[in-house]
């Protein structure tokens, strides 16, 4: 059995909306990939520069929780301030939640590839370990 990279993401066939995949070694980087994927379904980042950085707390509470909250304030800014995330990083907060840091970009300097998403669906969310590290699986309301 052939393994899995240390660390991606990947879109998977849905049938009307659209669900990503995204592994890596620790909870918290399995959270930036997944941000990553979401990104991914909607725009290409290529050869756009990050921009402003901006963070942001998720208190503690069960782990799917967690990966939702972060998913849900891309969409949420990306509506409300037409930024998106072009990097992130994801650290372990003290109190077992989360603190996320990203670069953003402004919508008008990528290009739109995809529909862009409304919602994280809570129907089939997987996030937790497994045997190779980290993995999680969510539909996207588009």
């Amino acid at each position: 059995m052939q393994r899995r990279p240390a660390r991606g993401h990947r879109a998977v066939p849905h049938t009307a909306d659209v669900r990503i995949e995204a592994w890596a070694s620790t909870r918290e980087d399995c959270v930036a990939e997944a941000v990553t994927a979401l990104v991914a379904t909607f725009v290409d980042t290529e050869g756009v520069s990050p921009g402003a950085e901006s963070g942001f707390g998720v208190p503690a509470g069960p782990d799917p929780d967690l990966l939702v909250a972060v998913l849900d304030e891309v969409i949420f800014r990306l509506e409300t301030a037409g930024t998106l995330p072009l990097t992130t990083r994801v650290d372990p907060a003290p109190d077992g939640g989360l603190r996320v840091r990203w670069r953003t970009a402004d919508t008008d300097a990528v290009e739109l590839v995809g529909a862009v998403p409304k919602a994280v669906a809570l129907h089939e969310l997987r996030f937790g370990p497994d045997t190779d590290g980290w993995s999680c699986a969510v539909t996207l309301d588009v």
